[in-house]
């Protein structure tokens, strides 16, 4: 602990970090502070019923998560940055079929600005769209009219619309600038903080339910505390685990009196890392979002089937609605894999730069070793993030509280892990740069055989 308080002293003695973790705070509160200021012309007093429909799981939970509770608050950050992550997304995966985007992909850091430009735009465009659904459907969300003090015409929806587009666009600048000018992905920050804020809630509310009901008692939060930390520390070498593929250069020389003989002498040993959890929390927030296809189809029919089958899978707590969940995260971790790791790519660059794998040849079997491997390790990966994504409704098993279960697993346990690890890593290398000691034992990957 005293060599820890001593690292957290380091911090303060270099300049520019300091003022990087000031400036990054800062922003966080003025997000935090946008995140309660309501729409004009909307009651925030009538906005109970959004707040308990938006607190039970689901797509909404996510998207309230995501936007720090802006969005049960009908605030002016409402929207949040989900319509940035989303356009992201769509660019990422755009960029396989469309050859312009995979030009300016090649073509360093002025095709980075053009594909950043290009997402800003999609960005907009997603709000335009989302922005009025988002004002109605908070309405079919029980709502009132009466909450709606201006009406629904033109008049409050334009404005509306305008202030919920600026507001998405003005978190993105917020998230750039804590990228650019503070510590830590700036994106990343503004969603875990949004998932922080709902922390102290949901702990009070589990405490109280245990203490006043007699449900255990401080005996089981002090074993549901335990068990959280177990969770992520288990999340953390999902996180960190790699597998280390061993790569062999060889660099030529001149050798011999007044003669340029050369011949090759055989570099270090180096290793290609390959993530064990390679698509991160992408499969979980894709097969979220696709969770509610089965009942809205299923409420299309007027049978006592199609009623049964509409109330399995929407209840986020219940085991049809689990095991779909699961097998859809395994689907989509593969599918994510595939088109974010160049398994062939990496081949051709290893083989321009003189590298080679021990007992494989260079080029197309590079490549096709390189495959099978991260299949492989995709397997037990996958199966871990679908574990990680299901734990919450196993908790229900021993009475826990659905929001302070919500916190063992699934994309906002993982967000947490993953963002905190890596505003931890640029805090380390800035405290090693300056040659103190890091907040770290060590910055290594774990390794998984």
């Amino acid at each position: 602990m005293k060599k820890f308080i001593e690292n957290l002293t380091n911090i303060w003695k270099i300049e520019e970090l300091k003022n990087r973790i000031i400036l990054t705070l800062g922003i966080l509160l003025v997000y935090r502070f946008g995140a309660h200021v309501v729409l004009p012309g909307i009651n925030p007093t009538q906005l109970h019923e959004l707040a308990s429909r938006t607190s039970g799981g689901g797509l909404l939970d996510i998207l309230n998560a995501f936007t720090g509770g802006a969005f049960s608050n009908a605030s002016v950050f409402a929207l949040g940055i989900m319509p940035y992550i989303s356009a992201s997304i769509v660019v990422q995966l755009m960029g396989i079929a469309i050859p312009y985007l995979q030009k300016l992909q090649k073509e360093g850091e002025s095709g980075r600005r053009k594909i950043n430009q290009i997402t800003r735009w999609l960005t907009i465009a997603i709000c335009i769209v989302q922005a009025p659904v988002y004002l109605y459907g908070i309405n079919r969300l029980g709502v009132p009219d009466s909450a709606f003090m201006l009406g629904k015409g033109l008049d409050f929806i334009i404005p509306a619309v305008t202030i919920l587009v600026t507001g998405t666009i003005f978190a993105m600048w917020l998230g750039e600038k804590i990228t650019d000018k503070g510590i830590g992905n700036g994106i990343s920050l503004l969603i875990m903080v949004g998932i922080i804020a709902r922390l102290p809630k949901a702990f009070i509310s589990e405490l109280a339910s245990r203490l006043t009901a007699s449900n255990g008692g401080l005996m089981l939060i002090l074993i549901e505390i335990i068990l959280w930390f177990v969770i992520i520390l288990l999340c953390i070498f999902l996180i960190k685990a790699v597998r280390q593929i061993p790569v062999q250069y060889a660099r030529r020389t001149a050798d011999g009196g007044g003669a340029a003989v050369q011949k090759n002498i055989f570099g270090a040993r180096q290793y290609i890392p390959l993530k064990l959890n390679a698509a991160g929390v992408m499969p979980i927030i894709f097969a979220q979002a696709l969770m509610f296809i089965p009942s809205a189809v299923a409420g299309l029919w007027q049978s006592e089937f199609a009623t049964n089958v509409a109330n399995a899978f929407s209840n986020i707590f219940g085991f049809w609605y689990n095991l779909l969940f699961a097998a859809m995260i395994i689907l989509f971790t593969y599918f994510y894999t595939a088109i974010t790791v160049p398994t062939n790519k990496m081949a051709d660059d290893l083989k321009r730069s003189g590298g080679f794998i021990p007992g494989i040849r260079p080029g197309k079997e590079t490549g096709d070793y390189l495959d099978k491997i991260m299949s492989l390790i995709t397997l037990p990966g996958s199966i871990c993030i679908a574990l990680v994504a299901i734990f919450p409704s196993l908790l229900r098993i021993i009475g826990m509280q659905d929001q302070w279960a919500l916190f063992y697993g699934g994309t906002s346990l993982l967000i947490l892990v993953g963002v905190a690890i890596d505003t931890m890593q640029q805090v380390n290398s800035y405290l090693l740069n300056r040659h103190y000691d890091g907040l770290m034992k060590t910055g290594k990957n774990r390794k998984v055989s």
